[in-house]
C-alpha cells in the first residue's frame, strides 16, 4: 500500500519531528509511506490568498486516481477503528491513500472539494505540525489493528 502525508510549513520548534520520524518508520513496516511537506505561502497574504496559493501546491501532489483524505476540524471525527477500516478500504482497491494537512490558515475549500473523505483528528483547532504527528500515530495504530498486533489498547 502507498500512503502520502502531505503537510503545509515546517516545524522550526523541533518537538515534533522525532515523533514523526518515528511514526513513519513504524507505519514504513506495513506501507511505503511518502512524508512531503510544502512551503507555506509567503508575505503577508490575506488568509483567504494564502490558503488558495497552498491549495494549488498541495493538490499539485495529488494523482489524478490517488484517494485524498483532507484534515480538517469540520470534518468527519473518526475512532481509530474507523481509521483503520479507511486504511484498509484504499488498501483493499489498490489507490494510493494521500493525507492533506494545511498551513496557519487550514485548508482551501477546493481541498475539501477534492477529498475522497473529509476528516477531523478533532473538533479543536490543531497547530498543523501537532495534527501531522497525531495522524503518523493514529497511521501506525491502524496498521496495528489491521494485522491483530497489541499496540492498540
Amino acid at each position: 500500500m502507498k500512503l502520502r502525508v502531505l503537510s503545509v510549513g515546517r516545524d522550526r520548534s523541533g518537538w515534533f519531528e522525532p515523533g514523526v520520524h518515528g511514526y513513519a518508520e513504524r507505519v514504513r513496516r506495513h506501507a511505503e509511506l511518502e512524508l512531503v511537506e510544502l512551503p507555506a505561502a509567503k508575505g503577508a497574504l490575506p488568509p483567504v490568498d494564502a490558503r488558495r496559493h497552498e491549495a494549488e501546491a498541495l493538490l499539485g501532489k495529488v494523482r489524478p486516481d490517488s484517494w485524498l483524505v483532507a484534515l480538517d476540524e469540520r470534518g468527519t471525527l473518526l475512532d481509530s477503528v474507523e481509521l483503520a477500516r479507511l486504511v484498509a478500504t484504499a488498501r483493499d482497491a489498490g489507490r494510493e491513500l494521500v493525507f492533506c494537512i494545511g498551513g496557519d490558515e487550514g485548508l482551501d475549500s477546493s481541498v475539501r472539494e477534492r477529498a475522497w473523505k473529509v476528516v477531523a483528528l478533532s473538533r479543536m483547532t490543531l497547530p498543523h505540525r501537532l495534527a501531522r504527528l497525531v495522524l503518523m500515530e493514529q497511521l501506525y495504530r491502524a496498521f496495528s489493528l489491521l494485522r491483530g498486533e497489541p499496540y492498540h489498547k
